[in-house]
């Protein structure tokens, strides 16, 4: 995401280091202070007080922060796995919404789906865009606010895509001591589709390829078949329609093998701590998109027909397989 512009009366970002450590590095956040200020967490015991306290304000927080006169603002959260690199699109998307529920909306974007529920969990987004399997095994610190329309279902698939003279494979079964490409770790289409796929037929999953790894974007697995980084891979099967619909040509030296079952589609959700008023205004303004032609534009560009209330019981089929994953070799 471009750097947020700021004005005044508005809160300027300042880069934070903040411990919680991945292995010996830091992730870094934006946190929203009155003034510009690098914290590292090497600095001393007043400037980390300093920094708890800051990482105790949610990134954007929403009508707490807006002043007399000032629309409240909405940090909506977007992975680079969903949502790579279409910063146009964005931008068009958090004006229609924030002209809709009358608030300056703000997209964040982060790398991974671990990014964005992390933050999620420390009520620093107010809303976000993720998959079901993380939305189906953090019940504490999401709230299921919509579910996107696909092709008049709220559900979608996983693909295995493999090189299109790639003619025999039919299933990740015969890919033993091949290379794959996986989208995220906490992807259901993008990982746990396939994983639970070997684990069904009794394979362990880490002694299977001869070598995986993770893209961080479902279209990056497709790039990743097709120059032979990789033998196959899984991806999104809404994703996969959406770039051969858009840009036929990235998916043109590559085959779909294998189609799963239909699970719940990737959900918006809401920060458990969002107040009612802000849910069910953001709620619907997400709803209304198909009603009016700006939102209609948006969704032909999302490829999405639109977007329905929650309905819980769609994302039983992700459920079902963590009990799989859960309970299998891995």
């Amino acid at each position: 995401m471009p750097s947020l512009p700021t004005s005044a009366g508005r809160l300027a970002p300042t880069r934070f280091k903040f411990s919680r450590p991945e292995g010996r590095h830091y992730r870094s956040v934006t946190v929203y202070e009155g003034e510009a200020a690098v914290m590292s967490p090497n600095r001393n015991i007043g400037r980390r007080q300093v920094l708890r306290f800051a990482l105790s304000v949610p990134l954007l927080s929403t009508v707490k922060l807006a002043t007399a006169g000032e629309s409240p603002t909405v940090a909506f959260g977007t992975t680079a796995v969903f949502l790579d690199n279409e910063i146009s699109l964005l931008d068009r998307w958090s004006r229609e919404l924030g002209a809709t529920c009358n608030a300056d909306v703000r997209f964040v974007q982060r790398n991974s789906y671990r990014e964005i529920d992390d933050l999620l969990a420390e009520n620093r987004l107010d809303v976000a865009w993720v998959c079901g399997y993380p939305y189906v095994t953090n019940p504490l610190t999401m709230r299921l606010m919509a579910i996107p329309d696909y092709l008049g279902q709220p559900l979608y698939r996983s693909y295995l895509i493999v090189p299109r003279n790639d003619t025999q494979t039919t299933h990740i079964t015969q890919l033993r001591n091949r290379v794959f490409a996986f989208s995220d770790p906490l992807s259901n289409s993008g990982f746990l589709v396939p994983t639970t796929e070997l684990i069904r037929a009794g394979i362990r999953p880490t002694s299977f390829f001869k070598k995986s790894f993770f893209t961080y974007a479902h279209r990056k697995v497709v790039d990743a078949v097709t120059t032979g980084l990789a033998d196959a891979g899984e991806i999104d099967g809404y994703v996969y329609d959406t770039i051969e619909k858009q840009y036929p040509e990235r998916t043109r030296d590559v085959r779909v093998a294998w189609r799963s079952p239909q699970y719940g589609f990737p959900p918006i959700v809401a920060r458990h701590s969002l107040d009612d008023e802000s849910f069910l205004r953001i709620q619907g303004a997400l709803l209304g998109m198909k009603d009016h032609p700006e939102g209609r534009d948006v969704l032909q560009r999302l490829n999405l027909d639109g977007f329905v209330p929650d309905d819980d019981q769609v994302f039983d089929g992700i459920r079902r397989l963590v009990a799989i994953l859960n309970s299998g070799p891995v």
